[in-house]
């Protein structure tokens, strides 16, 4: 069984995400692979730099993160030039990983329900929800400025748009023992608990 663990920016996948590895659970976070295939000398850095420039490296030659989010949350063009060339290179990676899983695993994907080549490769899909806290949370944890934070948040589909496409739903606005409490509830329905 794979489970497809989704949610907007700073809405908790990884608190979500670190509760369940506690569980035994095993997890595929799609953020780690999306930096593994952009490393220094991958193809994927290559592509990047070839169609954004040498300024989106650093100097020791790996990727100027800072930079190019700037400009990619700014200019929805450049985002989807940037996703056109990591997404095969990370749908690739995650199909490799998924392949060897054993039991219940979880991929952790913030993207999951917009391509739906990385939605194809779940049995289930768990939205993670923060409510009206979302934004105070990305301005907090990232200290972006409110423009900045709402972009970010922009650019990504919508929890209104991603719950018709859930299976369950992790409210994570309240208590981390309310969260805690709705996952394991979820784990005894799958019988993994």
């Amino acid at each position: 069984m794979i489970i497809g663990l989704t949610g907007g920016i700073a809405c908790g996948k990884s608190t979500v995400s670190a509760y369940l590895r506690e569980k035994g659970i095993a997890v595929i976070d799609a953020d780690k692979v999306a930096r593994q295939v952009v490393e220094p000398g991958s193809p994927g850095l290559v592509q990047i730099r070839d169609t954004f420039g040498m300024q989106y490296l650093q100097p020791d030659g790996s990727l100027n993160r800072e930079l190019l989010g700037r400009k990619v949350f700014a200019e929805p063009e450049a985002l989807k030039k940037l996703n056109s060339i990591t997404g095969p290179l990370i749908l690739d990676e995650l199909k490799k990983q998924l392949a060897v899983a054993e039991s219940v695993i979880v991929l952790d994907a913030a993207l999951l329900l917009e391509d739906e080549a990385y939605h194809q490769l779940v049995d289930q899909v768990w939205v993670v929800t923060a409510g009206d806290n979302q934004l105070e949370r990305l301005i907090a944890r990232n200290g972006y400025s409110f423009r900045q934070a709402k972009n970010r948040i922009a650019s990504q589909m919508t929890d209104e748009q991603r719950l018709r496409f859930a299976d369950a739903v992790i409210d994570n606005s309240g208590t981390l023992e309310n969260t805690h409490r709705q996952i394991d509830e979820l784990l005894v329905g799958l019988k993994v608990l």
